[in-house]
C-alpha cells in the first residue's frame, strides 16, 4: 500500500474538502480522486460518501484512518530505529483550542514546540472551547486546549497547564444592565444572561442557579467565551466566562468583574490527548513540551 496515499487519505479525512488537500498536497484533484479510488477498490469498501457539495467519511473511512495513522507511526518508528542518526521529527500535529488559547495558554507552548522540532508543522484550528474534548474523544484533532471535565474520559490524558477563575462579568456603561446591577441585593432574576450553549461553564452556571434558586432570564445563548465579552461590552447582558478570557480580551475596558457570594469552581486549563495517540512521535513530543512547562511552573 502507498504510504503517499494513506496521508493523503488522512488529510482528505479531516479536511473533508477535495481542494484543501490536494493543494496542502501538492496533487491535482484528479489525483486525489484517483489515489482514494484506488483504496477504496484494494479495500473494498467506500471511504467518502461525496456529492457536489459535501464529503462524509463513513464508518469504514473511520476504521481505516486509524489503521492508517497507525500504520504511519510504526513506518517513522521503524525509520527512526533504523538510523544511527539522532531522530529528526517530520510531519503534522493537529491542534485545537480557543482563540484566547493562541495567545495566552498556547503561545509558550508553541513557541518551545517550533523550537525544538522545527520539522513538525502545526496544524492549529481555532473554535468553542465547550468542543475541545469531544474533537479529540472524535479523533478529529490530536491534542486540545481544554478545562479539566468533572469527569475526565477514561481514554484522556489531561495535562494541567494553569488555573483560572470563572467570573460574573458585566457591561462598564450606564445602562439598564448596570442599573440592575446597581441594586442591592442585585435582582438576578430580572438580570439577562448571555450563556454558553453547552459545556462545563454552562454546567457550572446552571449549577449556581439551582443553588441560588434563581430562574434566569436568557438574553441569548452563544457559542464561545470571547462572544459572550463582546455582547457583554456592548450592554446587552451578564456572562460568565474564565478570568483568562477577559484578562486577554481587546474589550476588558468594557467589561468588569461582578461580585457574588457563592463563587463559581475555577478552571483548570491544560491539554488533553486520547492515551492511544501518544503512540505517535510527534503527538509524544508535544505532550513532553507540555510536561516540561508544567514541571517548571511548579
Amino acid at each position: 500500500m502507498d504510504l503517499r496515499a494513506l496521508r493523503q487519505f488522512i488529510h482528505l479525512s479531516q479536511t473533508l474538502h477535495y481542494g484543501k488537500t490536494s493543494e496542502a498536497m501538492h496533487v491535482s484533484p484528479s489525483t486525489l480522486s484517483r489515489s482514494i479510488a484506488r483504496l477504496e477498490d484494494e479495500l473494498g469498501a467506500t471511504l467518502f460518501e461525496r456529492d457536489n457539495r459535501t464529503v462524509v467519511l463513513t464508518q469504514a473511512g473511520r476504521q481505516f484512518r486509524e489503521f492508517s495513522e497507525t500504520t504511519l507511526t510504526h513506518w517513522q518508528d521503524l525509520k527512526h530505529q533504523l538510523k544511527n542518526d539522532p531522530i529528526e521529527l517530520t510531519g503534522q500535529i493537529r491542534l485545537y483550542c480557543s482563540v484566547t488559547a493562541t495567545y495566552s495558554v498556547m503561545s509558550e507552548l508553541l513557541t518551545r514546540f517550533r523550537g525544538e522540532y522545527p520539522n513538525i508543522e502545526v496544524i492549529l484550528e481555532t473554535g468553542d472551547t465547550a468542543q475541545a474534548i469531544q474533537r479529540v474523544m472524535d479523533d478529529e484533532v490530536d491534542i486540545a486546549v481544554a478545562p479539566l471535565p468533572d469527569q475526565l474520559p477514561n481514554p484522556l490524558l489531561f495535562k494541567s497547564l494553569v488555573v483560572t477563575s470563572l467570573d460574573f462579568i458585566g457591561p462598564t456603561a450606564d445602562g439598564p444592565v448596570s442599573a440592575l446591577l446597581a441594586q442591592n441585593p442585585i435582582p438576578w432574576g430580572q438580570v439577562p444572561f448571555i450563556m454558553s450553549e453547552f459545556g462545563l461553564t454552562r454546567k457550572r452556571l446552571d449549577h449556581w442557579f439551582r443553588g441560588s434558586s434563581i430562574k434566569p432570564k436568557v438574553y441569548a445563548q452563544v457559542a464561545g467565551h470571547e462572544a459572550i465579552v463582546a455582547m457583554v461590552g456592548l450592554g446587552l447582558g451578564v456572562g460568565v466566562v474564565p478570568a483568562l478570557v477577559t484578562e486577554n480580551s481587546p474589550l476588558k475596558d468594557k467589561i468588569r468583574t461582578i461580585a457574588v457570594e457563592k463563587k463559581l469552581q475555577p478552571f483548570d486549563v491544560g491539554v488533553c490527548v486520547l492515551n492511544r495517540r501518544l503512540q505517535d512521535p510527534l503527538v509524544h513530543a508535544f505532550w513532553k513540551t507540555a510536561q516540561k512547562i508544567q514541571q517548571e511552573s511548579n
